[in-house]
């Protein structure tokens, strides 16, 4: 058995003997708009319809931004802010990005878990829809590697600097340059589930300039904030 797979076990099995902090039963779940999401019937699946190469593009992003929400709204309370868990939880970042971690992640989400009598997790699926369980787990599965997040932070720090000169003057400003040097870094960061793309603040930021090459404040904003989760 790989070293990976070794990991994942170990965090699957501490979901059923850790104790929570609190009973997360207790807390009502909070509604996801998945009507940009292509429809996936009504059978509960066991793979990921969501998937890089399963949709397009922009319908990948838009599971993308709605998994991001979903999670934020019902998961990080005890999974830890961008999936990071603090112990108590599994790590999800490191459920494989395959049918194995797929069907694990949504037996849990439909089913909730429960420990001696007491609700540790909800039961969401009826609650939320299979849609959104899909664009919460594509959002899971495309975490950064923190440490070549750190890698990289210095030269994020960098472009972050300079899109913030670039608010008070842009007479020089290489939009263009700028977006393929995000993009080259952003596809030197991997994820720890093994999915092809991770969600990383220099993805984020190379894709709000694509649509707004103006936007040097958001791109500025989302590195700052990237950087000091990061730190």
């Amino acid at each position: 058995m790989s070293t990976y797979r070794k990991h994942v076990l170990g965090a699957i099995a501490l979901l059923g003997v850790a104790t929570m902090a609190f009973a997360h039963g207790d807390v009502a779940p909070q509604p996801v708009n998945t009507d940009a999401l292509p429809d996936v019937g009504e059978e509960w699946l066991i793979e990921s319809p969501y998937r890089v190469g399963n949709i397009t593009e922009k319908e990948w992003l838009a599971a993308l931004e709605i998994g991001a929400s979903g999670y934020n709204q019902n998961c990080a309370r005890c999974h830890g802010l961008e999936a990071v868990s603090g112990g108590l939880a599994p790590d999800l970042r490191f459920l494989e990005a395959e049918e194995y971690g797929d069907e694990w992640y949504m037996e849990r989400y439909i089913h909730g878990y429960t420990q001696n009598g007491v609700t540790r997790m909800p039961a969401f699926g009826e609650l939320l829809g299979q849609k959104a369980g899909w664009a919460i787990r594509v959002y899971i599965e495309t975490r950064p590697d923190d440490e070549m997040m750190a890698e990289v932070s210095p030269q994020l720090a960098e472009i972050r600097d300079q899109l913030k000169a670039w608010q008070d003057d842009a007479s020089g400003a290489d939009v263009e340059a700028t977006v393929a040097t995000l993009q080259e870094i952003a596809g030197s960061i991997e994820t720890l589930s093994g999915a092809p793309v991770a969600d990383s603040v220099a993805f984020r930021a190379a894709n709000i300039l694509q649509a707004d090459p103006a936007n040097f404040k958001t791109a500025a904003d989302t590195l700052t904030i990237g950087l000091s989760a990061a730190n």
